[in-house]
């Protein structure tokens, strides 16, 4: 068995090819597609976060609106950039949007991506000592990680409003357990090792910012290992999650070969990505058969206990739903996910 839910980066465009052409589209087809989700028999609702563009961003109000909507699939966020976040507000927003959803959010974190601005987290107020600003981020990490223990750590007003426990205060709403739900969005080998010292779950995507020659599959095996390695030299008693996701686009109708046809011949790439060296990996798309076949030597996949579809999500909601049944129908069962 593997997890298996869909991930998307929430674009919209004005453009009449597209089915969202509007922000309010893009979020209102986001729920309805988790609920679609759901109904097929997908795992998990993921959603990227990205700020200053026309895509998905504050994610908590989703997250709940998802939650409340859906009653099994897992949600989540693939990633939040924390250089971006007030820790203990972004705690008290993940407490509220897990709770509702009854402890089945799953919160993907990290340094973030590139940006559509120079420096975007300064606008939000956030200065990076020394002009670190993935420091910034692991800062931020580590106040978040640490309020979502449930620890006291405020003091309390002589003169309270309304009575208050005993001892220092907590932020609320505190949901239990969530702590053993957060993720991190490891680029590269270290920062998977460096995760896995944190107590994190490893999120790993369709690129790693490091290239070593060898497939894209296999560099992020690697990374994977490293991240169990590292997580069992650490000590940690509970079992720790690994996802990774893919573009895979089984072709069953016309329509899909219309617009996927030509993928069948993807292969890696690598490029540059904040001035370094990345290797992206390719797209899946074929009959159901060779899509067997060729997903079962991903040693990446068979690595992690959970794939994430990166779906287009400006085909709609019909044609993403139809895409998941048909991974789920055509092309899981032969690989031995369902």
């Amino acid at each position: 068995m593997k997890n298996i839910g869909f991930l998307s980066f929430g674009h919209w465009n004005p453009s009449p090819h597209s089915q969202t052409r509007t922000a309010s589209d893009t979020l209102l087809q986001s729920i309805d597609l988790a609920v679609a989700a759901e109904e097929l028999g997908a795992d998990g609702a993921y959603f990227r976060v990205h700020h200053f563009a026309r895509q998905l961003a504050s994610p908590f109000p989703l997250l709940a609106a998802v939650g409340a909507r859906t009653s099994r699939i897992e949600i989540g966020t693939g990633v939040i950039d924390m250089r971006y976040e007030n820790p203990l507000y972004m705690a008290e927003d993940a407490g509220a949007a897990d709770l509702i959803s009854g402890g089945r959010l799953q919160l993907g974190i990290s340094r973030g991506s590139p940006e559509q601005v120079v420096d975007g987290f300064r606008y939000f107020g956030y200065e990076p000592e020394g002009g670190d600003h993935a420091a910034m981020a692991r800062q931020h990490t580590e106040v978040f990680l640490d309020v979502l223990s449930g620890k006291g750590f405020a003091e309390p007003s002589p003169r309270p409003m309304f009575p208050n426990p005993p001892g220092l205060l907590r932020i609320e709403p505190h949901s239990e357990g969530l702590r053993e739900r957060i993720w991190w969005g490891a680029g590269s080998r270290a920062t998977a090792e460096w995760t896995a010292q944190q107590g994190m779950n490893l999120m790993s995507s369709t690129l790693l910012t490091e290239d070593t020659g060898v497939p894209f599959h296999q560099l992020q095996a690697e990374q994977i290992q490293r991240f169990r390695d590292a997580w069992k030299a650490a000590g940690h008693e509970r079992e720790p999650r690994v996802s990774v996701s893919r573009s895979v686009f089984p072709i069953v109708s016309d329509l899909d070969r219309a617009y996927f046809g030509r993928e069948s011949a993807s292969s890696d790439q690598v490029g540059i990505i904040d001035g370094g060296t990345a290797r992206f990996g390719k797209t899946y798309a074929g009959e159901p058969d060779q899509l067997v076949r060729d997903l079962a030597e991903d040693e990446a996949i068979a690595a992690a206990d959970t794939l994430l579809l990166t779906v287009p999500n400006q085909l709609g909601v019909d044609y993403n739903a139809h895409v998941i049944e048909s991974l789920l129908t055509h092309v899981a069962p032969g690989l031995g996910w369902r």
